[in-house]
Formats: structure tokens, C-alpha cells, sequence
């Protein structure tokens, strides 16, 4: 019995130097407040004080629906769920009056005159970044504060304010960081910056599910987590959004402005006075604690995808915070022992002073988003055109995909009337559709078309070109005069699905390459062991007793070559899921080209891929890949690091995936696996550094230009030490897109109708031209650049080079890129290269001893 009680108290004793409970709230919070004891502290549900460990998402979550439902003041709202499956929380804080009439009150936010007496808008959104956990923290901390609070001040605040918190933007991302930590620490903190609880595996916790930086999502709108935000941030509208993350140990705090030179001229100047104005109360607010912080550095505001930056070409103002990271409990750092409950307190200050500085100027935030929109309506009229028009005669998916991303982001778009020729070029009225400039998202709408290429500053935090239509290959153009131009009176809306219904007696079925989601049926149906071949040559066919041309990638189901029962119906309901039209065919002769029977029709059947992971390899490439083959086309992908190769079977495999990365770790031995498996028939893509891997490795015959031959484009000889910075952002690519010009007779170009295809490029990896015959699929054209900057020096260099190369390796093939054909989700259109690689990589021949 005493053995036993010395156990349990022996017990206690170590949970209380892991949990260390009694934390209380207060220390966060104004001294001598006031705090209604209806409202559940965070200690008191949570079971250990904010700052002493880091709570899991349905903690925090469960602890935010308590204090909703003490408090009159708080609504909770879920927003939607994640890949995961976790909950994405939204808290509307205000007065119970407020609450009770928040319809209303949100109803007439787009009517800005109707609006002038209703409350301000403050939005804060927390730890975009899920292992930038000080945010999250500090959510709870101020949803107390706000909730409970009996200050006359909060008071009268609330009945002037609604405040919207986001507590974990990330929760996917979040957990993971939760549970690397909660692994790795010790029962005694262990500041060491050493210490593996600092240093995460390769997923890290800053990423979704996919491996996707959200905080680069919010204009592109590839996730799942943006994509259930946004119908709430445009039905508040906020006039403030505060945007919480974390950076480096040994930096202090930072707030915006940023560099001032570095905010895009679609932003008014006075949004920077405002966010100026706010800076005043955060430094007033860290100067009372003798907190360091910095502003005007570092940070830019030109990229319009992230959360301190949406805001901005939408009528409010946005400002990033970025607090000095523990990633961890406590850590050693230039400025001394930096603690987790420091950096939350710095964002409870913060949160704090954005909501005061709002409150107490509400009429100058009020006025600026009114005369916001005054004058984006003059803008749009000084502008020399109308607007534009584009269009998608081939692929709905991606025509669909576009429309609904304008949609989300609350442009007007109209389909045509009738068709309308411009430029030479005629925009048929089924497929085409028109952007008048003429409305409330003006800003929005030329963020997402506009092709920038000088600027004041050429130093980009992030890329410097986004085009969505060049992501997505759609065709647009400006639209000078709209006389002659007629459109349907009411704007787009997403049509109903269609059943495709097919002839049970057909003699062969037919689907083009064209679709964007045509990869994912071929894969759903050669994995139902239905037989299907492509064609190498195009041909022509009756279908419907009418003569139709069918090009090179043309998927045709004979069947004849057919051994289940079902078969018909089990095709059809795949086409039908992804909406893609079976055609059928009476006979295997054909009216002109290659019979069905013919040789040149080349069977087909589902890839096996594994890509290759780990320390070393970008996590954003690999799930930006994951992301297209995974959830796009539902292929599965075997993801193996790379210290684990020489255990790993090749042979199970038909593909092998290398995104960017350092691969100079990998052994002699995988080396020897890697040729052996490619002289039996393997296929293996390689992407940037990958590529360039491959070519010192000598499986890839193409040269790359060398670091010290870029060097040597610049002219140095002038400069002094105040030029270093901007010689570095002249020799790099931080994101622009470019121009490459297909050779669509090859394989690994089927389903392009032209040869021009916009492509991403954020590296200086770039190929040598290239003397051996048939190994170029694609090369950038004379003037390359379509988007973004690049020094005229690298534009000339990357002109006329390859950018995709395949050839032969023994019975195998290897294929090398030096541009992100997925790049963060939505480059749409470079996308099917990579399906084209799974799929008919041995359709092609490009052996170099010819």
C-alpha cells in the first residue's frame, strides 16, 4: 500500500514538472480588468495555462465553444473542415445588440452609405503557418479578454465593433507541429537551439495536408482551408485584418508598413497612412512592456495571396505581425532565453492594439473603404480599355475552374451572346465570356489579369507574377471598345452536371486528351482492368454518321480486347463523374488515318509512382505534386525519403518522381538502383535541381549553365557595398511565368491544341541548347517573359533554351524539367506533362545513339 502511494505521488510530482499547471490568464491581460466569472478561463477548461505547453486543435476548439456559450458577446461558427477533417472555427465578437442583428448588419456591408453607422470590421486571423503556434495562444487569450471582460472601455468597444477571430487558420498543419513537440521535449525545458523539439521532420507543421503554404493561398485558392474562408471574409468585408505569424529565434517583433517601395501600385497610398496610424498603437503597446520590435523591414506587400495583402485590394487594410519563434517551449537566442509565453503575449499586445486603433479612428477606416471603392470606379474608367474577354473552346474542366476562382472572389463575369472577333481572333459565344472592369472588384480583377514586368523594386518577399488566366493556359485579351460585344444580362453561374449516357452495342468508345480530368479517367478505368490504347496518329471516324477529326492522344476503349461483364456501365459512370464526353464508334475502319486495329494505337495501362521525399527535397514541391496526381487525378503516390531508397524495391515501381532538392546526399548505391532500374524500363521525371542531378549523374544528356556563368552576366565593376541587395535580386528569379513553345507532336504534349504554353520559373537552373535531335520537347521562346520580373540579363540567357527534355536510358526513360509545371495548385495548364509522363512516356523514342 505505502509502495503504491509512493508511486502515485512520484507520478504527480513528474506530470507537474511537464504540465506545470496554474497559469492564469490575467498575466496576459490589462492589469486591475474586471472578468465576468460566467466565462471559463483557458486554464480552468484547457487544464494548464496558456504558454506552459501547446494545445492540440480540438482543445483549443473546445475551449473557444465554452466560452460562446457562456458569453452573450461571442458567436462560433465552423466554417467548413479540412483534408483532416478538423474543424475551421470562426468567432464573431461584439454586443449581444450587435449579435442579435448581425444579419442585418452584414447584409448591408456592400452598401457602403447604408452601412456608414454600423459597426467596424476587425478581422484577426492566427498561425496561417500551424508551427507558428503563439498566435493560436494568444486567440484564446483575447476571445477571454473580449468575452468577459466588465471594463466600461471593452464595453463601449464592443457596441462600436465586430471583432472576427480565425484562432488556427491551419489545423492540419498545427497538430502536426503539436505533436512533434509534445514528442521531443523533455520533463526538464531544454533551451538548446540544438534540441530536436526546435527542428521538425520534413513535413513540417507550417504546411496543410498537402504540403501548401495557405499563406500563399488566398488569391489562388487551390485549398481547401481558403476555399471555405472566403464567402465569410467577403460577407464581413473587414476594415482591418491583423495577420499573426512567427519567424526566426533570433529576430525580435515586426509590424507593417514594410519597405514602402515594395507595395504594389494597385494598393492606395493611403493604406499605408492607415497602417502607419495602427503602428503608432502597436508601439505604444510593446513600449509599455519594453518589448524590441522593428518595422519597415524585411516585409513587402506586393504578392496580393497572402492574408496581410488580400485585404488590401478589397477595401481594407492589411498588416502582417511576425513575433520571434520559440518553436518550442523556450529557446536560447541572441536577445537571451526567448520563452512560448513572451511570444504570446507580444500577440495578445498586438491583437490588442489593432482592435483599439480601429475603434478609436473607426471614421477614417470607414471613409477610406468608401472612397476605396469611389475611386476604383474612376480607375476603371481612365483605364484605355473595357475590359476582358477570354475563352476555353477544349477543356471545360479548366474553363469551369477559372470561372468558379473569378466567382469566389466576387467578380461579375458574363458569357457572350454571340460570337466576337478581336485581334484576328474570333471568341465563339459558347465557350467565351467578358470581365467588364466597370465594377466594385476592379482592383481584384486586374491583380488576377495584370502582366507586370517593370517595377520600382525589383527585391520580391514572394513571386512577382501570378497571372491566373497564364496559369490556367486560358486565352484572353483586352477589350479596347465594346461596340458589337454582346453578353447575357445576367452573370455566370455553375450549371448542373450531365449524365453521359452511352450505346451498349458500340463497336469502339473515344475520348479526347483535351480534358484536363481525362488522365483520371484513363487511370480509373485501366485500373478497373478495362483495356484502352492511345492513339500515336490522328485519325478521323464517323461518330453520329458526322466525320470527326481526332488528334494524336485520343483514348479509344475497342471492345473487342474486353473481358468483364459490366464494362460498359462501369465506363460510363467514370466519364460521367468527371463529366467527360464518350464518344462512340459503329466500326473500326475509319474515314481517314489510322484503323482502329492499327498498331499505332498503343496500349496504355496505370502508372505506378513513387516519389521520392525526405530531408532535402522541398516539401512545397512534393505536395504541390501530391496535390495535382493525389487529389486532382486521384493517383496514388508512394512517397519514400530518401534515406530509405536503398531498401525499396524499384521494380514495383513504373515511375519515379524527383521535385527540387539536394540530392547530393544520395549513396553510390542508389545510384547503381536508379540505372539498373531505368536500363529495365523505369521512367523518371526530375524537376529543377533534380534535373540537374540527373545531369552531373550523367542519366540526363543536356548540359546546365553554371553558377559562375550566371555571375559573369552581370557587370560588377561599378558597384559598391550599398548595391549588394539589389545585385542579389537580379540574379535570382523569385517567381515570374514564361512563354514556352511546345512541340505538340510529341508524346509528352499530347492534349495541346497550340504550341505557346505559359510556365513557372522561380530558379536560375537553366539548360544548355542542345545539339542532339528529337530529346526538346519544349523550349521559351525569343522574348520569353509574359508576367513578373527577371532581369533582362537571365531573359536573354533562359531565350530559345530548353526547358523539358526526355530521352532514352536503356529500355527506360528520363525526362527533366526546370520549371514547377504544378506550381502551388493552380498552374492548370502545365499540369498534364506530368500525366503525360505517367501515361505515355514509352509512347515516345528519342533514343541518343540515332
Amino acid at each position: 500500500m505505502l509502495l503504491s502511494l509512493c508511486r502515485i505521488v512520484i507520478f504527480c510530482l513528474l506530470s507537474a514538472s511537464f504540465t506545470v499547471l496554474g497559469a492564469n490568464v490575467s498575466t496576459y491581460l490589462p492589469n486591475d480588468g474586471v472578468y465576468s466569472k460566467q466565462v471559463p478561463t483557458p486554464e480552468s477548461a484547457l487544464g494548464f495555462g496558456i504558454g506552459e505547453r501547446h494545445p492540440r486543435h480540438d482543445q483549443v476548439l473546445n475551449y473557444l465553444q465554452q466560452v460562446a456559450a457562456s458569453s452573450p458577446r461571442v458567436n462560433i461558427e465552423e466554417m467548413g473542415r479540412t483534408t483532416q477533417f478538423r474543424s475551421q472555427a470562426l468567432l464573431t465578437i461584439s454586443s449581444p445588440e450587435n449579435l442579435n442583428n448581425i444579419d442585418e448588419i452584414l447584409a448591408r456591408r456592400s452598401n457602403i452609405a447604408a452601412s456608414a453607422k454600423d459597426p467596424i470590421v476587425v478581422w484577426l486571423g492566427y498561425s496561417v503557418h500551424g508551427d507558428e503556434i503563439s498566435g493560436t495562444n494568444a486567440a484564446m487569450v483575447v476571445a477571454y479578454h473580449l468575452a468577459a471582460s466588465q471594463d466600461k472601455e471593452v464595453v463601449d468597444m464592443l457596441n462600436d465593433t465586430i471583432i472576427v477571430i480565425e484562432p488556427s487558420i491551419n489545423p492540419d498543419g498545427m497538430d502536426r507541429f503539436v505533436n512533434w513537440v509534445t514528442t521531443h521535449r523533455g520533463i526538464t525545458e531544454n533551451p538548446d537551439p540544438n534540441h530536436i523539439e526546435h527542428h521538425q521532420n520534413w513535413r513540417t507543421g507550417r504546411t496543410n495536408h498537402f504540403g501548401f503554404d495557405l499563406n500563399r493561398d488566398w488569391l489562388l485558392l487551390s485549398q481547401k482551408e481558403s476555399q471555405n474562408r472566403l464567402p465569410y471574409f467577403h460577407q464581413y468585408q473587414p476594415n482591418v485584418l491583423g495577420d499573426f505569424h512567427e519567424m526566426g529565434a533570433n529576430g525580435s517583433y515586426f509590424f507593417q508598413p514594410g519597405i514602402p517601395t515594395r507595395t504594389h501600385p494597385l494598393t492606395p497610398a493611403k493604406n499605408t497612412e492607415l497602417t502607419q496610424l495602427l503602428a503608432t498603437y502597436h508601439a505604444k503597446a510593446l513600449d509599455a512592456k519594453d518589448r524590441l520590435y522593428y518595422s519597415e523591414e524585411s516585409f513587402d506587400d506586393f504578392y496580393y495571396g497572402k492574408g496581410s495583402t488580400y485585404p488590401d485590394i478589397n477595401g481594407g487594410i492589411g498588416v502582417l505581425f511576425e513575433q520571434a519563434s520559440s518553436r518550442g517551449l523556450q529557446q536560447d537566442t541572441i536577445n537571451g532565453l526567448l520563452t512560448f509565453e513572451y511570444g504570446v503575449q507580444n500577440h495578445v499586445l498586438t491583437s490588442l492594439s489593432t482592435i483599439e486603433g480601429a475603434w478609436k479612428n473607426q471614421a477614417k477606416f470607414k471613409n477610406y473603404r468608401k472612397d476605396f471603392f469611389k475611386l476604383a470606379e474612376k480607375q476603371a474608367s481612365d483605364e484605355n480599355f473595357n475590359g476582358y474577354i477570354f475563352t476555353e473552346t477544349k477543356d471545360n474542366y479548366r474553363l469551369q475552374a477559372f470561372l468558379t476562382k473569378l466567382q469566389q472572389h466576387q467578380i461579375k463575369v458574363y458569357p457572350l451572346k454571340q460570337d466576337y472577333k478581336i485581334d484576328d481572333r474570333t471568341y465563339l459565344a459558347e465557350h467565351s465570356y467578358y470581365i467588364p472592369l466597370a465594377q466594385p472588384q476592379y482592383r481584384v480583377i486586374k491583380a488576377l489579369f495584370n502582366q507586370q514586368k517593370d517595377f520600382q523594386d525589383n527585391t520580391f518577399y514572394d513571386v512577382s507574377g501570378w497571372t491566373l488566366p497564364l496559369a490556367m493556359n486560358i486565352r484572353f485579351a483586352q477589350v479596347g471598345r465594346t461596340w458589337g460585344l454582346k453578353t447575357q444580362e445576367k452573370p455566370w453561374q455553375p450549371s448542373a452536371a450531365k449524365n453521359t449516357e452511352i450505346s451498349d452495342s458500340a463497336y469502339a468508345y473515344v475520348f479526347e486528351w483535351h480534358d484536363f480530368l481525362a488522365p483520371k479517367l484513363l487511370n480509373e478505368i485501366t485500373n478497373a482492368e478495362i483495356k484502352a490504347k492511345v492513339a500515336t496518329k490522328a485519325f478521323s471516324a464517323k461518330v453520329n454518321s458526322v466525320v470527326k477529326t481526332f488528334n494524336q492522344g485520343t483514348i479509344i476503349v475497342p471492345a473487342g480486347i474486353q473481358h468483364m461483364e459490366n464494362w460498359r456501365s462501369i465506363l460510363s459512370d467514370f466519364a460521367t463523374k468527371n463529366q467527360i464526353p464518350l464518344l462512340a464508334l459503329d466500326t473500326g475502319l475509319t474515314a481517314k488515318g489510322i484503323d482502329i486495329g492499327s498498331s499505332s494505337f498503343r496500349p496504355v495501362s496505370a502508372p505506378k509512382v513513387l516519389l521520392v521525399g525526405g530531408k532535402g527535397v522541398s516539401q512545397y514541391e512534393a505536395g504541390e505534386m501530391l496535390y495535382y496526381l493525389d487529389n486532382l487525378l486521384e493517383i496514388p503516390v508512394t512517397v519514400v525519403e530518401m534515406q530509405r531508397l536503398t531498401a525499396i524495391n524499384l521494380a514495383d515501381y513504373s515511375h519515379i518522381i524527383m521535385v527540387d532538392g539536394k540530392y547530393a546526399t544520395l549513396t553510390a548505391k542508389v545510384l547503381s538502383q536508379f540505372k539498373s532500374w531505368l536500363a529495365n524500363g523505369g521512367v523518371l521525371f526530375g524537376q529543377k535541381r533534380a534535373a540537374l542531378w540527373l545531369s552531373e549523374q550523367k542519366l540526363l544528356k543536356i548540359d546546365f549553365v553554371s553558377k559562375d556563368h550566371i555571375d559573369q552576366l552581370f557587370d560588377t565593376e561599378k558597384l559598391n557595398y550599398g548595391d549588394k541587395e539589389q545585385l542579389a535580386a537580379r540574379k535570382r528569379i523569385a517567381g515570374a511565368i514564361f512563354e514556352a513553345e511546345l512541340d505538340t507532336s510529341h508524346p509528352l504534349a499530347y492534349g495541346y491544341q497550340q504550341s505557346e504554353l505559359p510556365v513557372f520559373r522561380n530558379s536560375t537552373v537553366i539548360m544548355e541548347q542542345t545539339v542532339i535531335p528529337f530529346i526538346s520537347v519544349a523550349k521559351y521562346s525569343k522574348a520569353p517573359l509574359l508576367s513578373g520580373y527577371a532581369d533582362q540579363n537571365l531573359v536573354n540567357r533562359l531565350a530559345n533554351n530548353p526547358t523539358l527534355v526526355a530521352h532514352n536510358v536503356g529500355k527506360g526513360r528520363v525526362i527533366a524539367s526546370t520549371d514547377n509545371l504544378v506550381f502551388r495548385g493552380y498552374f492548370l495548364g502545365s499540369m498534364k506533362i506530368i500525366a503525360n509522363s505517367l501515361f505515355f512516356a514509352k509512347a515516345f523514342s528519342a533514343n541518343l545513339a540515332e
